[in-house]
């Protein structure tokens, strides 16, 4: 049963991003509100040190739980469509993960559109990973990722896949977007209750801004369109009110028909990355601890 708790949350974060959405603010002032509204709203865990790096001329941070269990790394990458996001965002819940899985995360601050579109923040995340590799050799790399994050994912092991290098471990991904051309069903089934989209112009525009001179089907911007098979296995969790609802259960229907293994599990009455509110809401801890023992399984094998 859906906990009290989070219905109350629901709607108090529904309301907040209405009348965030309402002061239709430029980019740089909208980043900002959500880095302030995330240093308010996600605390910090106890029992994570965080470490700024700009090794390897690999932007981002370490988060280090103080029990860790084994030498593999989990690479995050940051939603926000493309355009937003930061380490200062997800640190949190980077953070959790870290200490669900008992491993370090690194969170990569990744290049933004539309000062930096397509391929940029692939290539960034694929220079994290060759990084990751050569600094920890033999060692095991996961990947977990919300939103525009875990379509990156997905981009990035796709990529990873077609040069014939050493694939990830595993994928954990929150609310993946992989088709930003908007063409699944949820986006109309499900936009009275999304507190995010509750139209397609934010996704449409920041896909606008993400693909620059690229074709939204381009399999590295939308993996929906990608071949799916030779893919690591993968734990997607979504919620169902979400018009990305569609992304995350064609992902897994596609990806098991290639012979990929993904699991996707949906939880009711939840929104697009709640996950982000672990600490405050039993549904939130429970899909990140549930992430976080994935990515652990994954890393130590």
């Amino acid at each position: 049963m859906q906990s009290l708790k989070s219905r109350l949350l629901y709607h108090v974060v529904k309301y907040q991003l209405a009348k965030l959405a309402q002061r239709n603010l430029p980019l740089p002032e909208y980043r900002l509100a959500r880095e302030v509204a995330a240093t308010r709203l996600f605390k910090m865990p106890i029992g994570v040190n965080v470490e700024v790096s700009e090794s390897g001329g690999c932007r981002g941070e370490w988060l280090q739980p103080d029990m860790q269990i084994g030498q593999g790394v989990v690479l995050y990458l940051h939603g926000g469509a493309y355009t937003g996001g930061s380490c200062v965002t997800h640190r949190s819940l980077a953070a959790r993960l870290a200490l669900a899985s008992k491993h370090r995360v690194f969170n990569l601050a990744y290049r933004l559109a539309p000062e930096n579109p397509f391929p940029a923040a692939l290539n960034d995340a694929v220079a994290a990973y060759q990084w990751l590799q050569i600094a920890n050799p033999g060692k095991p790399i996961a990947i977990a990722g919300d939103s525009a994050g875990a379509g990156l994912a997905l981009a990035l092991s796709i990529s990873l896949r077609d040069q014939a290098t050493a694939p990830p471990a595993a994928l954990a991904l929150m609310s993946p977007w992989t088709d930003l051309a908007l063409t699944g069903e949820t986006h109309k089934t499900k936009a009275a209750v999304d507190p995010y989209f509750p139209t397609t112009v934010r996704l449409a525009t920041a896909a606008r801004h993400y693909v620059d001179a690229a074709p939204l089907h381009h399999p590295l911007v939308s993996p929906h369109y990608a071949a799916l098979h030779n893919l690591p296995p993968a734990l997607i969790h979504v919620g169902t009110l979400e018009a990305l609802l569609d992304d995350s259960m064609k992902l897994a229907e596609r990806m098991n028909a290639k012979g990929s293994r993904a699991t996707v599990k949906v939880f009711p009455g939840m929104w697009h990355v709640w996950q982000t509110l672990a600490g405050r809401m039993r549904e939130a801890d429970q899909s990140v601890q549930e992430l976080g023992q994935f990515l652990g399984v994954h890393l130590i094998q």
